[in-house]
């Protein structure tokens, strides 16, 4: 609101204004209560304000305030203007209300007096120099606490910096702290600026002015199963007065206390849990620690259950708790020495007894040497040796076996049909055979039954490799032959089947490569045994006739070897001299044909193929007879019979020639069947029309007959019925007047006994209406009187009822209260007798004064 146009200005209590003369530009303070009547050369800064009211236990801070002497008052200078202490600040606590001089400013609003509560004190700082009231004087930079309980009254010359809150300590904590200034601590003692000490008293810590809390520490709870590894940061005493140095480390267990908190110039380096060894367990620890306290590098050290420890700082386990070695009778261990020492738990070797090296106290072991501990026992291996393998023994059936080779000599050897244990000196040997060879052993496929599906080698499902070092076998079935080609004797056995065969450490099976598909392609099938047969093969070859028409046959030959199963040597070895003995039997009997077929001519070979093709593949004997079959004697290969399962001509054009000749034959020979069966058809059409006609005249004769027999009977019936019409007439008509007689008669004695039932019927009826009326009478008589009854006994129970309510004295009342009531009224009027009637009823005058001139005797007698 602009008071700058006012005149008269209200000021409530309490309120103040700022007026600003213009003639000497100088503001003063009107309070009120007060009504202010503003001059022309005035003006009203603001509207009334409320004068500042600080309650109890409550400040504010005002800049710039007002000089005052030693008496509180405002002092103003010449001009009448207030003084005021510039870039000053005045702290107001509780006092009355006051208002603000012109250049005072609030810069704090009123705000509460802080309380300090107890264990928590402020850190202060001093600002300017200044006396206490005590007499203690502060300097410029001072640190101070003002501790609790109370309340905090602030100074101009004193900054609040922070609140400081004490610590509490718990059992098994301490609390770190740190000095940021060189001084005494709480407890007296000289700190050095920066120097870190621990306080374990349980209870709240206040830190002190130049002290600052860096951490809480938590003791670490020592247990029979943890013990805490720690590190020296510097040099000091620990708390059982021994030295530790810089970088020192060492363990505290159970032994040494049950709980531990590090000091400042320890570090926890970690918690180290026991190591427990059960009498079935050992561990080798390095670098372990000497008698002197100190880690011996390098060394190492077995410690064998049952046993309890915790590891020194330094010192490792060398792959961790392991078990002991318990050896069965079928197992062993393969050690090495790694450094000489007396064996007194190993077992004596062929050669150390030989050499006689066997010392008073056990063997003598140089680094380097291997041996065998066989079973059963118990080993835990000392530190100057190593173990090498543990071995077991491999158990064999008689067709099982394995690849064993020595690492010394480096020969390979198979062991076959019993359980073996491989010694110090022996490693199973992995024989590698060709892939074809492993994926022809890997096939699911039976190489009899499944033969005509040989290129399927692809196993179903996930392959499992094959144990390398197992003797490989192979089961050669019934009526089959495996090569086997040993190449360092460089000699090669067939074994016929059905056989197992077992391939030595340089042996490889022999892999037979044959052609195959139609027509043939060379390396198709692949397959480890050979089929002796018999079975067939089947081809497709092109040959062309003398008259060139070129013809396209599918073959089918029958063959089978021509060895014995107990042949050896170089006579079974003759079944496996053509590698691939299909293909070169293919190529030779499709030359045969060619030749035979191109000196003939198309019709001629149309007619006869079996026969041109036969004589091609056998050829003739010396009788000029036809041989039964075809003998290849590089390999003893049989061929027996030849079977042409198809023949297509190759040229379009022959093809659609020979093909318009089947169509025209198959023509004519539809034709002349189709005549044949028309022919059939007329002649049984005309046995059937004569046998149809003899039907037909029979049929004719039969009814000629019959009309005779018919024409005979009407001629009778007629005869019959001339005769007998006036007699039946007569018959009708007697019987007829029977018949109504007696009817009539019937009649009249149904409607006799027709009425006399209606007479009964309406007489019953009467009766019933008569009897049904009489008791419907009775019935409401009896129910009237029902009613009646029940009426007078409603009738005199209600009155009864009635009268015993009003009560017998009442009754009496109410009956003579009409009588006196008149005898009262005639008693008003003075009348000694009267007469009252109603007009209507005459009046004996005779009798009528009798008594009347007398005394009356009763109040009702006038009524009388």
């Amino acid at each position: 609101m602009d008071m700058s146009a006012e005149s008269i200005i209200r000021i409530p209590p309490h309120h103040y204004i700022h007026v600003l003369d213009q003639n000497t530009n100088i503001a003063r303070v009107e309070t009120g209560p007060n009504t202010y009547i503003r001059q022309d050369n005035e003006r009203v800064l603001f509207s009334p304000v409320r004068m500042l009211m600080v309650p109890p236990r409550h400040y504010c801070v005002i800049v710039n305030p007002v000089a005052r002497d030693d008496e509180g008052r405002v002092q103003f200078d010449q001009a009448g203007q207030a003084k005021l202490r510039h870039a000053d600040l005045e702290i107001r606590l509780t006092q009355e209300p006051f208002p603000l001089y012109p250049g005072e400013e609030l810069q704090q609003n009123i705000a509460p007096l802080q309380v300090v509560l107890p264990d928590s004190a402020l850190r202060l700082r001093s600002l300017l120099d200044f006396e206490e009231a005590d007499g203690e004087k502060r300097i410029a930079g001072d640190e101070w606490l003002f501790e609790g309980p109370g309340t905090y009254i602030p100074r101009k010359e004193v900054e609040v910096m922070e609140t400081v809150k004490a610590t509490v300590i718990q059992h098994n904590q301490a609390i770190r702290l740190r000095a940021r200034k060189e001084g005494l601590d709480r407890n007296g003692n000289q700190r050095v600026t920066g120097e870190e000490w621990l306080v374990r008293k349980v209870g709240a810590y206040l830190p002190g002015v130049h002290e600052e809390v860096i951490d809480i520490v938590n003791a670490f709870v020592l247990t029979e199963k943890k013990a805490l590894h720690v590190r020296a940061l510097r040099s000091f005493r620990d708390a059982g007065g021994r030295l530790r140095r810089t970088g020192e480390e060492w363990l505290i267990t159970l032994a040494d206390c049950e709980a531990h908190i590090p000091e400042v110039s320890e570090e926890v380096v970690g918690v180290v849990q026991v190591t427990t060894l059960t009498g079935r367990q050992y561990c080798v620890v390095l670098d372990p620690l000497g008698p002197d306290g100190k880690p011996q590098l390098g060394q190492k050290r077995v410690v064998k259950g049952e046993k309890s420890f915790f590891l020194q700082p330094g010192e490792n386990l060398e792959q961790g708790i392991q078990d002991v070695y318990i050896l069965s009778e079928d197992e062993g261990l393969v050690l090495r020495a790694v450094e000489a020492f007396t064996d007194t738990e190993g077992q004596e070797t062929e050669r150390e007894a030989e050499e006689g090296e066997e010392g008073e106290r056990g063997v003598l072991r140089r680094p380097g040497d291997r041996w065998m501990l066989r079973g059963p026992l118990e080993y835990v291996p000392p530190v100057g040796v190593e173990v090498l393998l543990q071995r077991q023994a491999i158990p064999l059936d008689e067709n099982e076996g394995i690849y064993i080779r020595d690492i010394k000599s480096g020969k390979v050897r198979a062991m076959i049909g019993h359980t073996y244990m491989l010694t110090q000196d022996e490693e199973l040997w992995e024989k590698d055979l060709p892939p074809n060879v492993e994926s022809l052993l890997a096939a699911t496929q039976d190489p009899l039954a499944d033969r005509s599906e040989r290129r399927g080698h692809e196993r179903q499902g996930p392959e499992e490799p094959r144990d390398r070092t197992r003797v490989v076998s192979y089961r050669v079935p019934h009526n089959a032959a495996v090569q086997v080609y040993d190449y360092r004797e460089k000699k090669a056995r067939v074994v016929f089947g059905p056989e197992l065969v077992m391939l030595g450490p340089d042996e490889q099976f022999t892999v037979l490569s044959l052609s195959g598909d139609k027509p043939k392609r060379s390396n198709v099938i692949k397959a480890i045994c050979l089929l002796l047969g018999p079975d067939f093969c089947t081809d497709v070859i092109t040959i062309e006739t003398a008259d060139h028409a070129r013809l396209q046959l599918q073959l089918s030959y029958n063959w089978h070897f021509e060895v014995s199963q107990d042949a050896k040597g170089a006579e079974a070895s003759k079944i496996f001299s053509v590698p691939d003995f299909i293909g070169d039997a293919c190529k030779a009997l499709a030359s045969r044909i060619r030749g035979a077929v191109a000196s003939v001519q198309f019709d001629d070979f149309h007619k006869n193929s079996n026969r041109i093709i036969c004589s091609a593949v056998f050829g003739f004997d010396e009788s000029v007879k036809l041989r039964s079959s075809l003998c290849f004697p590089q390999n003893g290969l049989m061929i027996t019979s030849v079977d042409i399962q198809s023949v297509e001509p190759v040229d379009q054009r022959t093809r659609d020639a020979l093909q318009k000749s089947v169509q025209l034959a198959i023509e004519i020979t539809t034709n002349s069947q189709e005549a044949s069966a028309r022919h059939e058809a007329e002649r049984l059409e005309q046995e059937a029309r004569g046998r149809l006609e003899r039907q037909r005249i029979s049929d004719q004769a039969q009814a000629e007959k019959a009309r005779k027999e018919l024409l005979e009977l009407e001629a009778l019936s007629a005869a019959v019925e001339s005769t007998g019409a006036a007699k039946a007439e007569a018959q009708s008509k007697a019987e007829a007047a029977r018949i109504q007689g007696e009817a009539a008669v019937e009649e009249a004695k149904l409607r006799a006994e027709a009425q006399k039932i209606e007479a009964e019927a309406e007489l019953l009826r009467l009766a019933k209406a008569r009897e049904q009326e009489l008791q419907f009478q009775q019935e409401t008589i009896r129910l009237e009187v029902e009613k009646q009854e029940k009426l007078v006994t409603i009738e005199s129970k209600r009155f009864k009822a009635m009268m015993d309510s009003i009560g017998a004295e009442t009754v009496r009342d109410i009956a003579r209260s009409g009588p006196e009531l008149q005898v009262k009224l005639l008693q008003s009027l003075g009348l000694q007798s009267t007469l009252i009637t109603d007009g209507s009823s005459p009046v004996n005058l005779f009798t009528a004064a009798s008594g009347l001139l007398g005394t009356l005797q009763a109040p009702g007698v006038g009524k009388q």
